[in-house]
């Protein structure tokens, strides 16, 4: 993706989402028509600890203006401690972007549960104004 696109020429965000538990909430936020920027991208796992804080980083050196990380959160069927994990690598994918010299507000992360279609539009919603405000220079976002 090329950020001199027509297309992505607003802020996009790159969504990892995972399979069983925030992709039918996020399908639902689709499916019922919910509005929140069609630069949204999602690609989907089984479990939001197979997440290499490093594709965070190569995601936003390639063009994408944020990264949010929709957990499992306490619903993961596969890692007892999913949250801690989960937190853990979004904040070493956030000291990753301080080396290399990208703003740490452009990686998110939140619990989004199967029926949480609401909170992902919210998420959406807030996480693009804020990347908005940081790509015209607000040092408030």
């Amino acid at each position: 993706m090329k950020k001199d696109s027509a297309v992505y020429n607003r802020p996009s965000i790159l969504v990892f989402s995972t399979e069983s538990i925030s992709d039918p909430g996020i399908d639902l936020a689709g499916a019922s028509h919910m509005d929140y920027p069609v630069t949204v991208s999602v690609i989907s796992l089984p479990c939001s600890t197979g997440i290499d804080p490093r594709w965070i980083v190569f995601a936003l050196k390639q063009g994408f203006s944020g990264v949010f990380v929709a957990a499992d959160g306490m619903d993961c069927s596969f890692i007892e401690d999913c949250t801690k994990r989960t937190g853990d690598i979004v904040a070493r994918a956030q000291e990753l972007c301080k080396q290399e010299g990208i703003d740490p507000k452009r990686v998110k992360m939140a619990a989004i549960c199967s029926v949480c279609s609401e909170a992902f539009q919210k998420h959406m919603k807030n996480f693009h104004s804020a990347l908005t405000a940081l790509e015209q220079g607000d040092d408030e976002a």
